[in-house]
């Protein structure tokens, strides 16, 4: 079973998240295991979730993060869901290191 939110493709990397829109912060709170036992990065944004703005906040959030351009990240599904799985587009062997680089192991510290 996969322990990360994220995995390579052959033009970029899948990340999926689980957005909590109209939060009092913006910012990261881990990796959590869904119901179903697929790993989500859980991401807070203080978005509300009206006419896409929580999508659009979400995609200038991680783009900020992970040193990408708001147009090499696209909502490939779950766009009016809280669960979503992106894209990112790029070399999968630059953005992994980054993303393993922001987002904290689930299993703690090796």
């Amino acid at each position: 079973m996969a322990t990360k939110p994220y995995w390579p493709k052959p033009d970029g990397v899948g990340l999926a998240v689980r957005l909590t829109p109209r939060a009092s912060r913006n910012g990261l709170d881990g990796v959590r295991t869904e119901a179903d036992g697929r790993p989500v990065l859980q991401v807070r944004l203080v978005a509300p979730p009206v006419e896409g703005a929580a999508n659009a906040a979400l995609t200038k959030f991680l783009a900020a993060q992970l040193g990408l351009r708001q147009s090499d990240i696209t909502i490939r599904s779950g766009e009016r869901s809280r669960v979503k799985i992106l894209d990112l587009a790029g070399d999968p062997l630059s953005l992994l290191p980054r993303l393993d680089a922001w987002v904290p192991d689930p299993n703690g510290p090796a």
